[in-house]
Formats: structure tokens, sequence, C-alpha cells
């Protein structure tokens, strides 16, 4: 337990200075693309609400998405 502890210290100390060097444009953009990945996952609530289908809503989500997110579900997916 104590190891495990230790290990986990260790991995924070190290991602600390990591995260914490992003400039104030950087943090702007990313708060950006969270706001377009969270409007393009709306949109994809709306579309399987209008009965769309999801190949149809997540072929739209992929398409707002492109080069935005990770994968093809714009850096989200929840379990089935």
């Amino acid at each position: 337990m104590k190891s495990t502890f230790t290990h986990f210290a260790v991995a924070l100390a190290l991602a600390s200075p990591a995260l914490a060097q992003h400039s104030a444009e950087e943090t702007k953009a990313d708060i950006q693309r969270h706001r377009t990945m969270a409007a393009a996952h709306e949109a994809a609530a709306r579309c399987l609400e209008a009965g769309k289908g999801e190949k149809t809503c997540y072929e739209e989500l992929a398409v707002t998405c492109k080069g935005l997110a990770i994968g093809k579900y714009c850096g989200m997916r929840h379990a089935h």
C-alpha cells in the first residue's frame, strides 16, 4: 500500500509542472476547444432526440469534431 501511494505521489509531482506550463493563450484555446466539443455533443444529443439514428448522428459528430478531439467520438465515449 505504501509503495502505491509513493508511486502516486511521485507521478503527481512529475505531472504537476507539466500541467502548469500552459500560457494564458493556450488556456484560452483549451477552453474554446472544450466549449466547441460540448456544443458538438449537444448537437448530437438533439440529433438522437429527433430520431435520426445513431449512425447519422455519430457521422455528424465526427465531421463537427474533425481535428478537434481524439477519436471518432469527439474525445468522449460512454458505455452502451
